[in-house]
């Protein structure tokens, strides 16, 4: 796969350390997967993995948070410099399947991926879980894609106080999608589980290549050790082990 040069169109800051960033040109992709982008020369060596939030006909869209050295350079890049960028990579959400109701579940940055759910599937109700820390982000983008949104932070400075778990039942729905911390996921696979309601997760694992090669991003599952790359990075919740 080819990497690419483009010209940012957008890069601003939506909330503390939080970034959305558009690059210019024609992308494809699905929800739920990522490009590796890179907008150093040499240092730092690695790409950096970041799912896809938005997709148009002109640029395609991406939201990180500053995080260390390469966030770090990402949040300094401005309007006209060039980002290197190459993908899609991995799985995406498995949404040819009709579903009458359906959840979102995310945490954190993991409401990043579920975006590309809520503007594709138009044939069922959706209903989307999210919590955060103290400060939201992208909530506005949401609300006009969604039947109903539950917004939770740990601080009860927004929405309700606690854990998006706490408010979550998989009873009444016929998919789950979630994305976030691990121990978040962990609690939504034991609800799902519980009710026999379908489930898809979105993991969030540390990349070096992207494609496979280096092994650094591997998960346990059901069958053995996977690259969370190339078979995922999204799996069926009875298949990961969290």
């Amino acid at each position: 796969m080819n990497c690419v040069k483009a010209v940012i169109l957008e890069n601003i800051e939506i909330a503390p350390g939080i970034y959305e960033m558009k690059v210019g040109g024609e992308f494809s992709g699905k929800p739920g997967q990522f490009y590796m982008l890179k907008a150093w020369d040499r240092e730092p060596v690695l790409s950096r993995p970041l799912s896809i939030y938005d997709l148009k006909e002109d640029y395609i869209s991406f939201v990180y948070a500053v995080k260390g050295r390469g966030t770090e350079v990402f949040a300094e890049k401005i309007k006209g410099e060039a980002v290197f960028l190459w993908g899609p990579l991995g799985n995406g959400f498995p949404l040819e399947e009709q579903r009458r109701k359906i959840a979102l579940v995310g945490g954190g940055l993991g409401i990043v991926p579920l975006f590309g759910i809520a503007k594709t599937v138009k044939n069922s109700q959706i209903e989307m879980y999210f919590g955060f820390r103290d400060k939201s982000f992208l909530l506005e983008e949401y609300k006009g894609e969604v039947n109903k949104l539950v917004v939770v932070t740990e601080s009860g400075a927004e929405g309700k106080k606690g854990y998006v778990t706490d408010y979550f039942d998989a009873t009444s729905y016929d998919a789950v999608f979630c994305c976030g911390p691990e121990p978040m996921m962990k609690k939504i696979q034991e609800k799902c589980k519980k009710t026999n309601t379908p489930l898809w997760l979105s993991l969030e694992k540390t990349m070096a290549c992207g494609v496979g090669a280096c092994l650094v991003c591997t998960c346990q599952t059901s069958k053995g050790m996977v690259r969370t790359c190339k078979e995922g990075p999204v799996f069926s919740g009875d298949s990961v082990l969290l």
